[in-house]
């Protein structure tokens, strides 16, 4: 069993930025890929970027240059810092861990971007 817990949330004027953090349990970035996702009201869920456990990164489009995920194995936690941060940003954000069948989600952490 993994617990993934999600931080650094809040409010923010729009242009400015946020980072979110992401504290996995147990040391699992060797073989989990960590993803972030987002859910505004009445949306989806939607991927927002994502980390496979060789490093490789990637990003939803209309992230693409804007966000940055990255990780710290030492300290078992994945970032999404974001930056240039839009109205249309506002959303619950998630973070999930998976390998195979097992995924691991938490209970996610609130961005409001708003003047």
């Amino acid at each position: 069993q993994v617990q993934i817990m999600e931080s650094g949330g809040g409010l923010v004027q729009p242009g400015g930025s946020l980072r979110l953090s992401c504290a996995a349990s147990r040391s699992i970035f060797n073989i989990y890929t960590m993803g972030w996702y987002r859910q505004a009201p009445g949306n989806e869920r939607e991927l927002v970027a994502f980390i496979t456990s060789s490093g490789r990164t990637n990003y939803a489009d209309s992230m693409k240059g804007r966000f940055t995920i990255s990780r710290d194995t030492a300290k078992n936690t994945v970032y999404l810092q974001m930056n240039s941060l839009k109205p249309e940003d506002t959303a619950v954000y998630y973070c999930r861990g998976s390998y195979g069948l097992n995924i691991y989600w938490g209970q996610g952490t609130q961005v409001t971007v708003s003047s």
